[in-house]
C-alpha cells in the first residue's frame, strides 16, 4: 500500500480547486493547471483538503493513488510558487542568450549557433552569458526543457565541458598516461 497516498493535501486559501469526477483543475496566482486522474483513484475535496484513496476492483489502486497525489501536489506548488531549474554552460566559447521572440541562442563549440524555441508558459532568465534559469508552473515541462537544452552538449568526463545543472557534480576522469 502507498504511504504517500494516505497523507491528505491541505490547500492554501489563495488556490481554487474544481473537481468534476476524475478531472481536477487548480488555479493559483501564477496560472491554471488541469489533469485527468486515473480511474483506479477516488478523490474527495472536503474543507480545503484533498483526500486520495484506491477504488475496489483495481489491483494497482494504491500505486495510482500515490502517483496521483504526488502529481496534484506538484500542480498546487507550481501554481503558487513556480518551479525552476538552473543551467550552467562551461567551456571555452560556450555562451547563451535570449532573443525577443522566446528563442534561446546557444554557442556550444559547433560551427553554427543552436536555436531553441521555448514552449508556452516557460520563462527563461539569463543571469550571465553562461547561466540561465528556467521557470514555469508545470514541473514536468520545466524539467523537460532543461533536459532538452542539456542534451545539446552533455558534460564530458575529461574536461567537464558542457551544459550541466547547477547542483550536478561531474566526475572528471584522469587523462591517459604514457
Amino acid at each position: 500500500m502507498s504511504r504517500i497516498a494516505k497523507r491528505p493535501i491541505s490547500i492554501p486559501k489563495d488556490i481554487k480547486i474544481e473537481l468534476n469526477d476524475q478531472f481536477i483543475s487548480i488555479q493559483g496566482k501564477y496560472g491554471c493547471l488541469s489533469r485527468t486522474i486515473h480511474d483506479a483513484v477516488e478523490v474527495k475535496y472536503i474543507n480545503h483538503t484533498i483526500i486520495f484513496s484506491a477504488r475496489l476492483g483495481f489491483s494497482d489502486g494504491w500505486a495510482q493513488a500515490g502517483t496521483s497525489r504526488a502529481l496534484v501536489y506538484s500542480m498546487i506548488v507550481g501554481v503558487s510558487e513556480k518551479f525552476s531549474k538552473k543551467l550552467q554552460f562551461s567551456g571555452v566559447g560556450y555562451r547563451v542568450s535570449m532573443t525577443k521572440d522566446n528563442i534561446i541562442n546557444m554557442s556550444l563549440g559547433y560551427s553554427h549557433p543552436i536555436l531553441y524555441s521555448l514552449p508556452p508558459y516557460i520563462e527563461v532568465e539569463c543571469l550571465s552569458t553562461t547561466e540561465i534559469i528556467i521557470k514555469g508552473i508545470d514541473k514536468q515541462l520545466v524539467g523537460q526543457v532543461a533536459a532538452n537544452l542539456r542534451s545539446y552538449r552533455k558534460p564530458e568526463p575529461y574536461k567537464g565541458k558542457g551544459i550541466r545543472y547547477s547542483d550536478e557534480t561531474v566526475r572528471v576522469k584522469e587523462a591517459k598516461k604514457k
